[in-house]
């Protein structure tokens, strides 16, 4: 498989403390990466560094000229009609091919409506269509669903998991949503101390349930990985961080 993305030895640092610390990563042309990590572990720094919004202090990244970002917010222009924040920096004359985006995303019924009248879930569609109308070769997504309800959520991870297969981008996850991750990605990375301390394929089945002996186990381990479990700390004593396995946690900057 040819990389659409190699990153090696990255550093990024913000004041004096390492936020990203020599991290190695390739991410293949048409695979589909999840990336877990706690709060502040820089999940988020390294998503902006390949999406050209940060710069790295070290180490070389290569990605596609070809990328967008898909951000927790759907950052829609309230000015500009549902067709026209589709086709928003496209050239002039695009209609047609963000009149395609929307159907792609169920919402060709909502080409003239107004943000303000969305959804949480149909206004993160419009972001997803206008994502994917540039034909990315990388396609980056900041927790997409994690302001969504659990219903919207699972739909939404249905809606990308088939249209990641269609178009067939590079795709970096970042979530807190241990389920999530397994239920989409083909490899699943979790990210400590500023390095990547896991980097394994899902071997699950599709179509992937959480009932699947198989996805209960990666579960396990990746949140074993990630410090949370009962091999990190008692049953009875709340752990910090355990909403690494909630996929309506936030993610803290950086």
């Amino acid at each position: 498989m040819n990389a659409a993305v190699q990153v090696k030895g990255l550093r990024r640092v913000f004041g004096d403390r390492p936020v990203l610390d020599g991290l190695d990563l390739t991410i293949g042309q048409g695979e589909f990466v999840a990336l877990l990590g706690a709060s502040g572990s820089g999940k988020t720094t390294l998503l902006r560094i390949l999406g050209a919004l940060d710069g790295a202090d070290e180490g070389e990244v290569l990605v596609p000229e070809a990328r967008t970002v898909v951000f927790q917010e759907p950052r829609l222009v309230p000015s500009k009609r549902v067709l026209a924040n589709v086709t928003v920096a496209l050239p002039r004359g695009e209609a047609a091919r963000g009149a395609r985006a929307l159907a792609e995303v169920g919402l060709a019924r909502h080409a003239r409506a107004w943000p303000a009248t969305l959804s949480g879930g149909e206004a993160q569609r419009v972001a997803l269509a206008r994502a994917l109308v540039r034909e990315p070769e990388l396609l980056l997504l900041d927790e997409p669903f994690a302001a969504l309800d659990a219903l919207t959520r699972l739909r939404m991870q249905d809606l990308v998991g088939e249209l990641c297969r269609t178009h067939r981008p590079a795709v970096l996850l970042v979530t807190h949503d241990v389920d999530e991750a397994v239920r989409l990605a083909d490899r699943v990375c979790v990210l400590r101390d500023g390095r990547l301390v896991t980097d394994e394929p899902v071997t699950v089945a599709r179509p992937r349930e959480p009932s699947d002996p198989a996805f209960a186990t990666l579960r396990r381990r990746l949140l074993r990985d990630l410090g949370v479990g009962p091999e990190t700390a008692p049953a009875a004593t709340p752990v910090p961080g355990a909403e690494l396995a909630s996929a309506s946690a936030s993610d803290n900057r950086p």
